[in-house]
């Protein structure tokens, strides 16, 4: 088999979409993706209910840091294969050059962490990106990566961004 491919989810401060989308694709995509996140502008610490919620569906959250986007774009990073923003502030802000050119695609999930309201519904908010992402990353790993053109592998990425199925 050959190396899995490196996937960096990047959002503004790698508190919460980003790290999930990490752990997630970690699981469901073991042995054939490695994932990573970063943010433009780092909080410096996980937001407390993505680890919560991460811990309760029995995610390893020993991985769980937020860190600068600079960090994977110097000499010894990982060389990605694909970028994906999970945010919009990220998706207009201008990235580093990653080295080796890989593909990406914005597949922008509301953030949690700015839900008002009550415990419940900061949990639900949560929950509910969480289910989206967990959504997108099944199709995206699902996808025949050996067996499609770069354009067409682009576009599907799009898709998965723009028009994510109804699911449940």
């Amino acid at each position: 088999m050959s190396e899995p491919y490196n996937v960096l989810f990047l959002c503004t401060g790698n508190s919460a979409r980003s790290i999930l989308a990490e752990a997630i694709l970690n699981r469901v995509g073991a042995g054939k993706f490695r994932a990573y996140s970063a943010g433009s502008h780092p909080k410096g610490e996980v937001h407390p209910f993505a680890l919560q919620l991460l811990k309760t569906l029995n995610h390893d959250t020993s991985f769980a840091r937020s860190k600068d986007w600079q960090e994977f774009a110097v000499a010894g990073a990982p060389e990605m294969n694909f970028v994906f923003t999970v945010c919009d502030n990220a998706a207009n802000e201008s990235c580093p050059v990653w080295p080796g050119q890989p593909m990406t695609a914005h597949w922008g999930v509301p953030d949690p962490a700015a839900v008002e309201g009550t415990d419940a519904e900061k949990h639900l908010a949560f929950a509910e990106a969480y289910r989206m992402l967990n959504n997108r990353i099944s199709i995206f790993v699902s996808l025949p990566m050996n067996k499609i053109d770069k354009l067409a592998l682009q576009k599907r990425l799009d898709e998965i961004g723009r028009n994510l199925p109804k699911v449940g």
